[in-house]
């Protein structure tokens, strides 16, 4: 059991979150959800003791063992793959480097090796003797072969140094387990294969994850945190969506009718307080209005922005055809792409999907006109208006301006004051913040900022690489809304299930073989074609 009495974490003047007593317990596997900026990764980090809390305790249960998915995926480029892993086991990890430095000092004394055999009686209670073979077959599980597992972290692909660090989570054989954003930079397939993973291991478990269907997947509980609280509901995302806006609609209508209530008996009272042969039963009425509580209904911390997508120009049939591509990187030798052919429709809805490094990205930046193809050509209609949002962003605000003057630029039109703050409006942005620096947005206000450029300048393409990157539900929901009725031709890349499930009406898959599937339908229908379960 992991759990918490009375905790708050407080930054300035108003606390993120307040007197939370919650408990994690018997195995069971808790999405942590909530609007960003709630405070899911700070109250992980004081659950993980990597941050303490402004007040309260956190308890573990005695002789349970807390493991956590590590963050930094870069922070560990020089050391071996192996020894990566097996610093997940702390205790037995710090045993062997303290007892390996006794035995490197020349200078050791005779109390020196007392303690390295004490160590090394530690190490071995630990399995420290069958540690490298066991992080070894944890690696391969994860499907990560063995010519990595002695390499520098530096040497493994992008792709699968969050797998990595997910051994050195599950090495220690933790019974309680914290993952904050596990699905970050994995692939639709390593995703499932995610999913597996923790659906089969037998640990409480407190994720935060964006991804519904990742979260409808794995998760046996919902801990939602609204209203600087957290509360538990039962069973996945969908049932916890289901479940609170049943209850919220429970408290609307027990107000509604203790409203009527209260009118009723106020009417009554002032009616015939005065009246000497009523005067017993208004004093009755009084005490009926004391008794009756209005449930106080506290705004929630989530907001849904409005968007949505529209056309200058409508495409008709055809809107881009791809021959022969190809694309090698300056200062490569291995093409990243070759012998792409497409031929895209108007009104088509694309998902591009596979591994990570295979040329997703890459075949969005060519479509887009941000790189040139190295070999073949692409092909637009002659009315063909292209939108394009990055997977990073960072480009895009370069000059130091305020948010209303960067999304000005887009209005195609002088003065028109009313438009940007009505679409900055929609996007969640008022006032004064209007008025900041672009410089200080965070990814997921960067990319609401995209999502207003490309409402303004109306395309009629549009080609969107990870477009729910740091979004949280509310954002990625009415994204996908947006998406589904915006009548022009979209291209988009996306490790979003839910997202790629609900979009597409066309696969393209990426092949390490260099070869494209091209599947005319949604994505369940494509698993299904490959005898995938869905």
């Amino acid at each position: 059991m992991l759990a918490t009495s009375n905790l708050a974490i407080q930054f300035g003047a108003k606390p993120l979150f307040e007197q939370v007593t919650v408990k994690f317990v018997d195995g069971n596997r808790y999405g942590l959800i909530g609007a960003n900026g709630c405070g899911k990764s700070t109250l992980m980090k004081v659950l993980g003791s990597d941050l303490e809390a402004s007040a309260g305790d956190v308890m573990l249960q005695a002789g349970l063992r807390l493991g956590k998915l590590s963050q930094n995926q870069f922070g560990y480029e020089d050391q071996r793959v192996l020894d990566v892993v097996m610093q997940g086991h702390t205790e037995m990890w710090q045993a062997m480097q303290q007892r390996d430095q006794i035995y490197a000092n020349l200078d050791a004394t005779d109390d020196d090796y007392m303690r390295a055999a004490e160590l090394e009686a530690k190490f071995a209670e630990y399995g420290g003797y069958n540690a490298e073979a066991r992080a070894g077959s944890l690696l391969i599980d994860a499907g990560i072969g063995e010519t990595l597992h002695n390499v520098p972290m530096r040497e493994v692909p992008p792709g699968l140094k969050l797998r990595v660090l997910l051994v050195q989570a599950l090495f220690s054989k933790p019974d309680v387990l914290l993952l904050d954003e596990p699905t970050n930079n994995l692939d639709i397939h390593s995703i499932r294969w995610l999913e597996g993973v923790l659906n089969e291991y037998d640990a409480t478990m407190v994720i935060i994850s964006h991804d519904r269907h990742f979260l409808n997947q794995v998760c046996t509980h919902v801990a939602d945190l609204d209203y600087q609280q957290v509360k538990i509901y039962p069973g996945n995302y969908d049932d916890f969506m289901l479940a609170s806006v049943q209850a919220r609609q429970r408290v609307e209508s027990a107000n509604a009718k203790a409203k009527d209530k209260i009118s009723d008996l106020q009417e009554f009272v002032r009616r015939f307080s005065a009246n000497a042969s009523k005067a017993r039963q208004a004093t009755s009425r009084r005490r009926q209005l004391e008794k009756i509580k209005i449930e106080e209904i506290k705004p929630s911390s989530r907001q849904n922005p409005y968007i949505r997508f529209e056309q200058a120009k409508k495409l008709y049939r055809s809107a881009v055809t791809v021959d022969k591509v190809a694309f090698t990187y300056p200062g490569t030798e291995t093409p990243v792409l070759r012998n792409i052919n497409i031929k895209i429709e108007a009104a088509e809805r694309i998902a591009i999907i596979g591994p990570n490094g295979i040329g997703k990205t890459t075949l969005i930046r060519l479509l887009a006109g941000d790189l040139q193809p190295t070999e073949g050509t692409i092909t637009w209609v002659e009315n063909a208006e292209r939108g394009y949002m990055p997977q990073d962003p960072q480009a895009e605000f370069a000059e130091k301006t305020d948010l209303f003057s960067w999304m000005s630029t887009y209005t195609g039109k002088a003065d028109d004051d009313q438009i940007v703050r009505a679409t900055l409006g929609r996007l969640l942005f008022s006032g004064d913040e209007t008025k900041k620096s672009v410089k200080v947005l965070s990814g997921g206000e960067k990319g609401r900022m995209i999502y207003g450029k490309l409402m303004l300048t109306r395309p009629n393409v549009m080609l969107m690489d990870e477009p729910t990157n740091h979004m949280d539900m509310e954002t990625i929901e009415s994204l996908q809304i947006g998406l589904e009725k915006y009548p022009g031709t979209l291209i988009f890349v996306s490790h979003d299930r839910e997202f790629v499930g609900g979009l597409a009406t066309r696969i393209i898959e990426l092949r390490a073989n260099g070869e494209i599937k091209d599947f005319n339908g949604g994505y369940d229908e494509y698993l299904s074609s490959q005898g995938i379960d869905t």
